[in-house]
């Protein structure tokens, strides 16, 4: 019930953002959205307290997926932290994020934050130690970068499993559109159009031979 209150709040809050006219085109530029969390959520790295948050993507000359989190008014940055993408199969209109729940009291961790409309999120890339901990308790591959990482438009990124083991991201985790199949086309079935019988001689032949026999008895009567 927690996760489905703060995905309300921040659904409302997209939607107040939407209409200022001045902010419209920004927004989608950086993904820059308002969020209100009414409990303590887990980040890479920090706990954020309840309250309103901004967030954007980094303009970065990299390839990389980098999230800034600004406080309500957007004029102090408190993280800086690394995502990759996330694709989902149906977009929706509004802003949507995923947590990795956690049993008790203790705060929610982020997994993913979806702009409204956009068919890939940002999957929140997690230091290996915290990603092992959120794998095993998902049940499933999550992103992690070394601990100590410093420079996040060059470190490696790479997915731990359930089993603790490392791989590449790009094995684990799907951070490319996926392609639709082209639908197949059905194997189109002619029937075989059969040629019309011809009608048997037999009894074309019987016929004639009756009449001849006919008109031999009738010309012996009349002699």
């Amino acid at each position: 019930m927690k996760i489905v209150n703060t995905v309300l709040v921040v659904a409302a809050l997209t939607i107040i953002g939407a209409l200022a006219p001045s902010s419209v085109q920004a927004d989608q530029y950086n993904k820059k959205t308002v969020m209100t969390f009414n409990q303590p959520i887990e980040i890479p790295g920090q706990i954020l307290p309840a309250g309103t948050y901004t967030f954007k993507l980094l303009d970065s000359p990299s390839d990389r997926h980098i999230v800034q989190i600004f406080n309500a008014d957007g004029s102090q940055i408190i993280a800086t932290v690394l995502a990759i993408n996330d694709y989902r199969l149906q977009p929706t209109g509004r802003t949507v994020v995923k947590f990795a729940e956690r049993p008790g009291d203790n705060p929610e961790a982020l997994k993913a934050w979806f702009y409204p409309g956009d068919n890939f999120g940002q999957e929140f890339v997690y230091p290996k130690p915290r990603a092992i901990e959120l794998a095993i308790a998902l049940k499933e591959p999550v992103p992690a970068l070394p601990a100590d990482s410093a420079d996040l438009t060059t470190v490696e990124i790479v997915a731990v499993t359930p089993e603790q083991t490392e791989v590449p991201v790009t094995e684990a985790i799907q951070t490319t559109s996926p392609v639709a199949e082209a639908p197949t086309a059905a194997p189109v079935e002619v029937a075989a159009e059969e040629l019309p019988q011809t009608a048997s001689s037999v009894p074309l032949i019987a016929l004639l031979g009756f009449a001849s026999l006919g008109l031999a008895l009738a010309m012996k009567r009349l002699s």
